[in-house]
């Protein structure tokens, strides 16, 4: 027997008040007094009442459903950024719908325009690009976009990463210091702005001491990439000596080949340092030195400037680099001889 559906209507006739203080006591932010809000969520719990979200986004609309579009699932500072986001707009009445997009096409239109679909107040992009065409409806449909962890030239939308930059050049001066002169570089996916930024932080840092890269082989942030690209660095016939990884995911898998199928000692035979900091970083097992992404304050700084853009359209887009420290550890020590 189908079960019947419970109206906010017979909700407002079990507790005695009116369906609008009903309304009110299940929209996030509106005024309902304790003892109205008790009889309210009383009377719901016993007849077995759930608003219905959508409905109420058709009549004031408000959806409070963000949606957050992420390629890169596989890598830890995702779902760990993906709960923080999640948590974050739940404190502010807020609920997150997830999709997911291919990581390597760099292109998300198709994923936007079935978000858009659902009403959701605003837009979240983790690590995926946006074509400038499909960025104007969004604006033109008052649907603002932030995206985290990547920034796109070229289009007035609100970025948030960690300074990529400073962090690649942090990457460059530790090795330096540690007495490196031959530093190769395993690349992520090249489209990706988290990539180049590092790298070209990296290659300054190099640069501001008379050096250049050694060696340069691309992992595109995936594991199996990441071991072949090891592969053919250190087939040649003079190694570096370090390698800056550009993101932690593919240091473990640099760490285990050079490991296991090389025989190389860590940080004796190679020095090795990632970025981002995930949980796995400080496992024994791996004692990466790598640059913290300030995923915190990342997350912070997107509910806050989305939300604010929710509120008013008319607000500035911005770009937001917030600088993250150097974690450094075992994977990498003074360079012996």
């Amino acid at each position: 027997m189908a079960q019947v559906k419970i109206t906010s209507a017979e909700v407002a006739a079990k507790a005695g008040v009116s369906q609008s203080a009903v309304s009110r006591v299940f929209t996030p932010g509106a005024s309902a007094s304790a003892k109205t809000t008790e009889k309210v969520r009383k009377a719901a719990q016993e007849l077995g009442y759930r608003p219905n979200v959508l409905a109420r986004a058709m009549v004031s609309g408000r959806s409070r459903i963000i949606g957050l579009v992420v390629a890169y699932l596989d890598n830890q500072f995702y779902p760990e950024a993906l709960e923080k986001l999640s948590k974050t707009l739940q404190a502010e009445g807020y609920h997150i719908l997830v999709f997911t997009a291919s990581r390597t096409s760099g292109n998300i239109d198709h994923v936007i325009e079935e978000i858009m679909g659902y009403q959701v107040d605003g837009i979240i992009a983790a690590s995926v690009a946006l074509s400038s065409d499909l960025a104007d409806k969004c604006a033109a449909a008052g649907i603002p976009i932030v995206f985290f962890n990547r920034s796109q030239d070229g289009q007035e939308i609100t970025c948030v990463t960690s300074d990529n930059i400073a962090g690649g050049r942090k990457v460059a001066e530790h090795l330096i210091a540690l007495g490196h002169r031959e530093i190769g570089y395993i690349a992520g996916w090249e489209g990706a702005s988290t990539q180049r930024d590092r790298e070209a932080g990296f290659l300054q840092g190099l640069q501001d001491h008379g050096l250049g890269l050694a060696a340069r082989e691309v992992g595109n942030f995936r594991m199996d990439q990441a071991r072949d690209a090891t592969l053919r660095m250190f087939a040649a016939p003079k190694p570096p000596s370090a390698v800056f990884v550009a993101n932690d995911h593919m240091a473990f898998a640099v760490i285990d080949t050079l490991r296991s199928e090389l025989g190389l000692r860590i940080p004796q035979d190679v020095a090795v340092v990632g970025y981002d900091d995930v949980p796995a970083a400080a496992w024994p097992a791996y004692d990466l030195t790598t640059v913290r992404q300030p995923a915190n304050r990342m997350v912070s700084a997107t509910v806050q400037t989305l939300l604010a853009k929710i509120d008013n359209p008319s607000v500035a887009p911005e770009q937001i680099h917030i600088d993250g420290p150097l974690m450094i550890r075992g994977s990498s020590t003074p360079k012996e001889g």
